[in-house]
């Protein structure tokens, strides 16, 4: 069965680097937007927030079901008032990456350790 353009995943990646002592505290931050963002868009699949070992660089890592799910939760999200530009103003961010990629292989592990993959087309 073929899956259509708007049931693939979508992926947002956010990449910010800073100065290892903002390394927590951009984190936290990025933590509470993501949940609020999770909790308001029923697009949302998954997240997380990776940091480096070194201190200078956290990732955001947004995983919706659709490209439109993705871009309508971020245009609502700086309706409100609050926004990554806010982020990077605050942490002292020196530069900030922006990726967006179409999901087009998922592998997981399943509640039984099996692999599973899906293909979209």
């Amino acid at each position: 069965m073929q899956e259509s353009a708007k049931s693939r995943g979508f992926t947002q990646l956010i990449e910010f680097h800073i100065e290892p002592s903002q390394q927590s505290a951009l984190a936290l931050a990025l933590s509470e937007q993501t949940e609020r963002l999770a909790l308001e868009h029923e697009g949302f699949l998954s997240a997380s927030v990776q940091v480096s070992d070194d201190g200078r660089r956290v990732l955001n890592y947004l995983h919706w079901l659709s490209r439109e799910e993705g871009d309508a939760a971020f245009k609502r999200f700086e309706q409100q008032g609050e926004s990554f530009w806010m982020l990077i103003r605050a942490h002292q961010a020196t530069a900030v990456t922006f990726g967006s990629f179409q999901v087009l292989r998922s592998i997981e592990r399943s509640h039984d350790n099996a692999l599973h993959c899906t293909l979209y087309r």
